[in-house]
């Protein structure tokens, strides 16, 4: 499958929603257990990946367990080198733009190259941008957050992104955040940039998705409630809120 291409798709016909996964938090056959009640809930794709605690063994282990239960694109969220696994459908290769760190701006990337071109893991570029709160996220890739007021600076990060050639800008307030993306930043954003926006962290209800997906954000991201709640019809108003958009 041709992971692009599939989201692209997704995307010609309306929002898209794909569920964040941490191979930390539980194990593979519980993380598998999640994948599995979010695509019954109608997300598009997964994501698999977190900031602490990830290693190559856990993440083989839960794309294995998972894909034992699902056809559902799986995509590497990672962090780092060991976020990745010969076992999933694409990697998004992404640089975060705003970090102090040029390990994570460049760093692990260059570091990952060789292995996911002998692997031939699809690569999907993209521009990662960690605003405040920033949460975990934040604090492991160092980075300069944006402030939740300075739609301006979101903007040029964005464009930046998009002239490197990136397929994806993505604005991330962080796993577990509790607050989102303003809708205000992700509207200046999506207006200045021609490039599909990916929307992430705090959206805990389908109130906060309508409201990102409405302001322009073509891809929604959640994960913390999915770890967090027993009841998938949460999920499923999110995913309905999103698409509706």
């Amino acid at each position: 499958m041709n992971v692009l291409k599939y989201i692209h798709d997704k995307l010609g016909r309306g929002k898209v929603h794909m569920t964040l996964l941490d191979p930390d938090k539980q194990a593979p056959r519980d993380t598998a257990s999640l994948a599995v009640h979010s695509c019954k809930a109608g997300t598009d794709a997964i994501m698999i990946g977190g900031s602490t605690g990830v290693t190559r063994r856990k993440v083989d282990a839960t794309i294995k367990a998972i894909k034992a239960r699902t056809s559902t694109p799986l995509i590497l969220f990672p962090s780092s080198k060991e976020g990745l696994s010969r076992h999933a459908d694409a990697v998004y290769f992404m640089s975060l733009l705003n970090s102090k760190d040029v390990r994570v701006v460049v760093g692990e990337q260059r570091r990952a190259s060789r292995l996911i071109k002998y692997w031939g893991l699809q690569t999907i570029s993209m521009g990662y941008l960690v605003v405040e709160p920033g949460m975990r996220a934040g604090e492991v890739g160092r980075a300069k957050l944006i402030p939740r007021g300075n739609s301006d600076l979101a903007v040029q990060y964005a464009l930046a992104a998009q002239f490197l050639g990136m397929d994806f800008v993505y604005l991330e307030a962080g796993s577990g955040a509790p607050v989102p993306v303003p809708p205000r930043m992700v509207r200046a954003v999506k207006k200045e940039i021609t490039i599909p926006l990916i929307v992430g962290g705090g959206i805990r209800t389908p109130k906060a998705a309508g409201a990102a997906a409405m302001a322009g954000a073509d891809i929604l991201v959640t994960g913390t409630v999915v770890e967090e709640s027993a009841d998938f019809s949460v999920l499923r108003k999110i995913v309905e809120a999103v698409k509706e958009r």
